[in-house]
């Protein structure tokens, strides 16, 4: 008896979680009406957005690693 008292409990905590996390997400899709300008995102030296994607990580993982940078 104890454990239907226990997973009904839980069943409910999750039915709830899972109510506000889905209105939240919800919220989330109107915060913004428009997209920014994609210059907005550029940097005016490619050379030094990569080094500065290179600095998010440790020289053993970025050394070696693709780096990706906007251009037009």
């Amino acid at each position: 008896m104890c454990t239907n008292i226990s997973v009904s409990a839980f069943s409910v905590a999750l039915v709830i979680t899972l109510g506000v996390w889905q209105a939240k997400a919800q919220d989330a899709k109107f915060q913004y009406s428009s997209v920014s300008p994609l210059d907005q995102y550029m940097m005016a030296d490619r050379n030094s957005e990569i080094a500065l994607a290179r600095s998010a990580a440790p020289e053993s993982i970025s050394g070696e690693a693709e780096v990706l940078v906007f251009g037009l």
